[in-house]
């Protein structure tokens, strides 16, 4: 193989995990706000900010005044299962799985709620026949794989006229692209993904049709005290004005109010899904031009333009392993690896966070350490 020097130039920002991803460019620890923190969550002060925060996710996402927004525990996973947990077996369930995580709800739904779900798979890379969905079900599937690279095109596949509720794991989908919240009943996503913001605190996004159903269903299960959304048979509308169910960590809060007024300085999300097309296109740029390098997912149509995972030609875990570890040793690019239960590849995350120029700049470096390994 011919030689590859190594490069001089490195990404300024090599920070490509796909969750947590990069913080917005500019962020330090000195600009988040500070007042609401050793304050009360139920204070005014927690009150106005938790507020704000829920304002600014609706005016960036272009959310209807008909859908509900409201932080809960646990991440995107914690939003979903709450949303499965409350509103599941009043219907039969369908749930589309081509990564890991539509697997997860796939075994939520049939190991722990015990639901026999029908099952629509696909391998990593391909994305199901989506025209197999009978929705007359409560469907279950994540709209953009942040494991396999593999998102739905749009929502023209979804009912307008369905009976069962339609539930998007959206957390590497919202924020990068536009969503059809009149076709979606429910959403889930964490500030940790698009936005750069940090873990631990979950988004749940009710329409009126997931709001009728929890008021109209008790689920044959116990549900914890965290998983709580209804009191008397009514929405405990408190939840989606900022009213937190638990104790939520305020510096995480401050930390998306920071992120969501970037966002809103960039355009909102004009701004926010013209920096994610641009990086996933230099990414591209640099695959199209490297016959040992290809897209685990094959079709554009369907081809994640935030998590966006790459085949390396012969590579398996050990090889993977050892071209991300090279990389991180020389300050080049952290946390490319794939997700460890998707085929041995890399990951790049090329969400909104992410600068294009260092994209550009990853490319020499990829090239570097294929030769390193490949010698």
């Amino acid at each position: 193989m011919t030689e590859v020097r190594k490069p001089q130039a490195k990404p300024a920002r090599p920070f490509f995990s796909s969750g947590p991803c990069a913080k917005p460019p500019g962020w330090s620890p000195q600009k988040i706000a500070t007042e609401s923190l050793g304050r009360s969550h139920r204070a005014k002060i927690g009150k106005a900010r938790l507020a704000l925060c829920i304002d600014l996710m609706r005016e960036m996402l272009r959310l209807p005044d008909t859908h509900r927004i409201g932080i809960v525990p646990g991440s995107d996973t914690g939003a979903f299962e709450m949303a499965m947990w409350t509103m599941l077996g009043a219907r039969p369930v369908t749930a589309l799985a081509w990564e890991s995580f539509g697997e997860g709800w796939i075994t939520d739904a049939a190991k722990q709620l015990k639901l026999d779900p029908t099952v629509v798979h696909a391998d990593y890379g391909q994305l199901p026949d989506l025209n197999q969905v009978d929705w007359s079900n409560d469907v279950l599937f994540t709209w953009n794989g942040t494991t396999s690279g593999v998102r739905v095109p749009d929502g023209d596949w979804i009912a307008d006229d369905r009976q069962g509720l339609c539930f998007a794991d959206a957390t590497s989908a919202v924020f990068a692209y536009d969503l059809p919240w009149d076709k979606i009943d429910v959403a889930t996503f964490s500030w940790q993904k698009v936005l750069g913001g940090e873990g631990a605190h979950g988004v749940l996004i009710l329409g009126p049709r997931a709001v009728e159903r929890l008021e109209s269903h008790t689920p044959a299960w116990p549900l914890p005290k965290v998983f709580r959304l209804t009191k008397g048979g009514k929405l405990t509308e408190g939840v989606f004005k900022g009213e937190t169910i638990n104790t939520p960590s305020m510096l995480a809060v401050e930390d998306a109010i920071f992120a969501l007024e970037w966002a809103k300085a960039l355009g909102g999300l004009d701004g926010l899904k013209a920096r994610s097309d641009a990086n996933a296109a230099a990414l591209d740029a640099i695959v199209a031009d490297r016959d040992w390098l290809s897209h685990l997912a094959a079709d554009p149509a369907s081809r994640s333009k935030t998590s966006v995972c790459l085949s390396v030609a012969g590579a398996d875990a050990d090889f993977i392993k050892k071209f991300a570890g090279l990389l991180e040793a020389e300050g080049a690019a952290y946390d490319i690896a794939g997700y460890r239960d998707a085929p041995p590849g890399l990951r790049i995350w090329c969400g909104a966070t992410v600068d294009t120029a260092d994209i550009e700049a990853l490319g020499p470096w990829l090239d570097w350490a294929y030769a390193e390994l490949s010698a």
